[in-house]
């Protein structure tokens, strides 16, 4: 597994054409699979998901489901740092995935899902539920959903949440995100997990 997880990790160097990138963390025999979106300043800086002021959302709401955050396996659709300069400052600013972005780490995503082969993969906000559904989907209408998705021969459950950084740019979500991970409580108690 070590070996297999070495030469995802090569193909991700390659993939991210010299650029700065992070892969993932956590037990590769991990039950549960976190796929967000992308790394942001500060995830690329620790070389972490997760770490910035979305991961002590997340972290917050991983203690909510009666699990702790290292139990996980955390990746992200994209690895490389999406960004923008700012026409204020001329620094790096965050922005969303383009569908390049999206489409080009999309066989490494499955790889991993292959290789981890969790009992439910849970993405986070829009850009990962797209990539492994191949379809324009909203996570506003399915969120808290339980779903399926195939991947190679075998078929997982996908269980979509807003991302974690939702609830820092719209604290309304916070009580959907609550119910959300409520539901998502009984699944994976539902499982064993």
């Amino acid at each position: 597994m070590e070996s297999l997880m070495e030469k995802l990790l090569e193909r991700c160097m390659e993939l991210s054409d010299g650029e700065e990138f992070v892969f993932s963390d956590g037990r590769m025999d991990s039950s549960i699979m976190l796929i967000g979106e992308a790394p942001g300043e500060n995830e690329v800086k620790l070389k972490r998901p997760f770490v910035g002021k979305a991961g002590k959302n997340l972290d917050e709401f991983i203690s909510m489901l009666g699990i702790e955050r290292d139990d996980m396996y955390i990746t992200n659709a994209v690895k490389i740092r999406p960004h923008k300069l700012s026409l204020k400052t001329g620094k790096r600013i965050n922005r969303s995935p383009s569908k390049a972005e999206v489409d080009k780490f999309r066989e490494l995503v499955l790889e991993e899902i292959k290789l981890i082969t969790p009992k439910i993969i849970v993405t986070l906000g829009n850009t990962p539920l797209k990539q492994l559904l191949q379809r324009d989907v909203r996570i506003g209408d399915v969120h808290g959903m339980l779903m399926y998705v195939e991947v190679g021969d075998k078929t997982y459950m996908l269980f979509p949440l807003y991302h974690p950084a939702s609830i820092i740019y719209n604290r309304d979500l916070r009580q959907v995100y609550i119910d959300d991970l409520s539901r998502l409580r009984e699944v994976i108690h539902g499982l064993g997990i």
